[in-house]
């Protein structure tokens, strides 16, 4: 996706709303829409199997492997380019790709002076603003580039809302064989935490099941009240403080240099600076769990308080990366790349008690746990392409890496969480590419990826647990490309493609979602011994003289666990397995995705796009069952950009995004969990992720 085409989409949603019409993808929203936390799933796979990467540096978290784009608003309106490649994909630095990789540019060097500002209003009192700037290329060799950028929102749901600022800013140097460029980008965000999401009962108006959730606490009275108040616009949270604070600062330093005809080196230095907090009001909790005294008033014995806490992060990232290349000036059938990285993460987790109705022996700012974490990642590769005969081309790559993982300490549970863990990795790709005839190709390639545990499969068992095993993925890709520009096809400047892309992505201890969530969150996975995807990814465009165009792409999947025996608990919270595995649907992963784009420009510089979106039904955990699922749903959007170029700016354009035009009702992520009544019989709490009904967002854009 270029520059242009992002602009087109871009009104302020996050980056994977902006993705939403590429093959295979999924994305939902905490807050109902677009702004704020938001995620991206590929094949079924969530962001912790999806490799993100910015100028080739790493983007996702060490601990989680996730890429949280929270912290970058705004990131899209400084990317000239970005890549979706799914399945493994060829070497790169950063996380294994389980699902995908998501290769993000914004390198590219505008040689004219500009001067740029976007700004959005819409539903939730939804606000974007941003000015950009560019020097152009000054006398010859040198270009500054800058953004700041504001995006806030109430959200959809109550108390939910997002306050989110950043700034990109990038300064460079270039001659004939050699490009120095220093960039820094930074975001900082305040959201109130949806994270929880809301009850089924919020979603159906189910009285009875609503009476279930009291009667087995998992909502209070009061609770219970404001969900039939609010209904799916539900807030768990009430505390005024109830918010997640982060900023993530940026530094990147990349050279490009030239050595002779034939071979040129990219190379960069990175550094990562992450901290902050998020804040929660906790009712009635233990002195014990925080480390704390009981409190002793006359003859009574106090063993509970409110409090008020944080916990926090404070991380570094830094490391490099390197990439040598050989290009024959005088055989373009041959290029070759031998690169690699280091990477170091350290990471301090700890908690503080800012407020407590009774302070016990506490004192300000009383830290009841803390551990850190060190990370150590490093990674070689070398692939090279080869056009063996005029229609005949192959490519091969190997890459090894080695992953070491510490955590000292304690967690908020008092659970010590102390790891060692230690992996080694090698991976091998190949591929090859047939030219049928002009335009059309065949292709296949093969695969595996292997990669570690994420922090919680360690943190969230019992201690000393260390049991969760590194995955590993076969991904054979295999697939039919044409394009055809055919002045006579259709007419003037007509332009066709199509794809057909087959898949089988074969497991061995694939780490799937469980359906329940920890504390913040984060969904709880467990190993299952043998699993795969396998699927047809279809894939089409076509454009007559510029005035209209379709483009669709439909996946169709099968997701399956072998022998799963699912894991249910008792009134202890004892876990149960089942005495027999079966085969079963692994847990979000649908098994139809459609999306299709119809645009159309009737007058100059107006263009008018409709986009339909369809995902059929996905469970919330590997039990297959309706009663834990998330329902199909369909989606259609609408969308209009006009622009006008008057004399005294380069050009003003007016943009309109109607999302959700037929105000369906939809929910779009959710978890699950449940335990026996007090009569034996299991009860299933589920809780959701509604989506905004129909909402607009409208924008001015200015070019000097």
């Amino acid at each position: 996706m270029s520059r242009e085409e992002l602009n087109k989409r871009n009104f302020g949603q996050d980056l994977p709303y902006l993705l939403d019409q590429t093959p295979s993808v999924v994305v939902n929203s905490d807050a109902g829409a677009g702004v704020g936390y938001t995620d991206i799933r590929i094949r079924g796979t969530s962001n912790t199997g999806i490799n993100m990467t910015i100028n080739g540096v790493p983007l996702n978290d060490a601990e989680s492997h996730g890429s949280f784009l929270v912290n970058l608003p705004d990131l899209a309106s400084s990317i000239s380019s970005l890549q979706v490649q799914r399945g493994v994909g060829t070497s790169q630095n950063g996380g294994a790709a389980f699902g995908a990789s998501i290769n993000i540019s914004t390198l590219d060097n505008r040689r004219e002076a500009y001067g740029e500002s976007q700004n959005t209003y819409g539903s939730f009192n939804t606000w974007k603003n941003n000015v950009q700037f560019g020097t152009g290329l000054l006398g010859g060799h040198f270009m500054v580039d800058g953004r700041l950028s504001r995006i806030a929102t109430d959200g959809y749901m109550n108390r939910a809302s997002s306050d989110l600022k950043s700034y990109y800013f990038a300064a460079g140097y270039q001659a004939k064989n050699t490009l120095l460029k220093f960039i820094a980008f930074s975001g900082r965000e305040k959201t109130y935490q949806a994270w929880n999401g809301v009850p089924e009962p919020a979603i159906t108006g189910n009285r009875a099941l609503l009476q279930q959730y009291i009667d087995n606490g998992e909502l209070s009275e009061a609770d219970a009240a404001r969900v039939q108040q609010e209904g799916r616009r539900y807030s768990y949270y009430t505390y005024d403080n109830q918010t997640d604070n982060y900023q993530q600062n940026h530094y990147q330093l990349h050279l490009t240099q030239g050595l002779g005809q034939d071979w040129n080196i990219g190379a960069a230095l990175h550094l990562t600076r992450g901290f902050g907090y998020y804040e929660n009001y906790r009712a009635n909790r233990r002195f014990s769990d925080y480390n704390l005294a009981n409190v002793v008033i006359g003859g009574d014995t106090i063993t509970r308080t409110n409090l008020v806490d944080r916990k926090w992060l404070d991380n570094y990232f830094y490391g490099g990366t390197f990439a040598l290349n050989y290009q024959p000036h005088d055989n373009d059938r041959f290029q070759a790349t031998v690169g690699g990285a280091w990477n170091r993460f350290t990471n301090d987790h700890y908690g503080e008690i800012i407020w407590a109705q009774y302070a016990s022996n506490s004192t300000i700012g009383q830290r009841y746990y803390f551990n850190d974490a060190t990370k150590t990642d490093y990674n070689a590769y070398a692939r090279a392409t080869w056009q063996v005969l005029p229609k005949l081309g192959v490519y091969g790559d190997l890459q090894v890496r080695h992953i070491e993982y510490d955590i000292d300490g304690v967690e908020d549970d008092q659970n010590d969480v102390t790891t060692r863990a230690r992996y080694t990795f090698f991976n091998p790709k190949a591929g090859a590419t047939y030219a049928l005839a002009e335009g059309q190709q065949l292709y296949a390639s093969f695969a595996i990826g292997q990669r570690e545990p994420v922090r919680s499969d360690f943190t969230d068992r019992p201690a000393g647990d260390q049991s969760a095993k590194a995955e590993r993925l076969e991904d054979f890709e295999g697939g039919y490309r044409f394009t055809r520009s055919d002045a006579s096809l259709l007419g003037p400047k007509t332009s066709l493609r199509f794809e057909a892309n087959y898949f089988y992505m074969n497991y061995r201890d694939q780490l799937v979602a469980t359906g329940q969530l920890n504390d913040v969150g984060t969904a709880l996975r467990t190993n299952v011994a043998r699993s795969y995807r396998t699927g047809v990814e279809l894939t089409g465009f076509a454009s007559a003289d510029d005035k209209i165009s379709l483009s669709s792409t439909l996946t169709l999947s099968r997701n399956r666990i072998l022998d799963y025996r699912n894991v249910i608990y008792d009134e202890n919270y004892t876990p149960i397995v089942d005495a027999q595995p079966r085969t079963t649907t692994i847990s979000y992963s649908p098994a139809a995705v459609s999306a299709h784009t119809l645009e159309g420009q009737p007058v100059k510089n107006l263009r008018l796009a409709l986009l339909y979106k369809t995902v059929s039904r996905q469970y919330l955990d590997n039990s297959a069952s309706l009663e834990r699922s998330i329902k199909p749903y369909q989606v259609l959007d609408f969308r209009v950009r006009y622009a006008i170029r008057p004399t005294f700016v380069k050009e003003i354009e007016l943009g309109l995004l109607v999302n959700n035009v037929l105000n369906r009702e939809y929910v779009a992520n959710g978890y699950t969990y449940g335990y026996p009544d007090a009569t034996g019989r299991q009860q299933t709490f589920n809780w959701y992720f509604p989506q905004a009904t129909r909402n607009f967002l409208a924008s001015v854009g200015v070019k000097f």
